[in-house]
């Protein structure tokens, strides 16, 4: 898989993908819109740790399209 985006190309409104906690394992992805970034620093090796619009906190893997 490819490398998650870096924190400073993921901004509020962005649609992305993330990976909940839960589905580390099974690597679902839930699609949403970027409501908050949690992550301070600028990479993190799993994923930059958003909350989407509706209240999801996951780890984005990519942007959506």
């Amino acid at each position: 898989m490819d490398k998650p985006p870096l924190r400073d190309k993921i901004k509020i409104g962005s649609s992305v993908f993330v990976i909940q906690k839960q589905d580390q394992r099974t690597g679902v992805l839930t699609k949403g819109t970027v409501k908050r970034i949690l992550t301070s620093n600028n990479f993190h090796p799993h994923g930059i740790k958003v909350e989407l619009d509706d209240g999801t906190i996951g780890r984005v893997q990519k942007h959506a399209v």
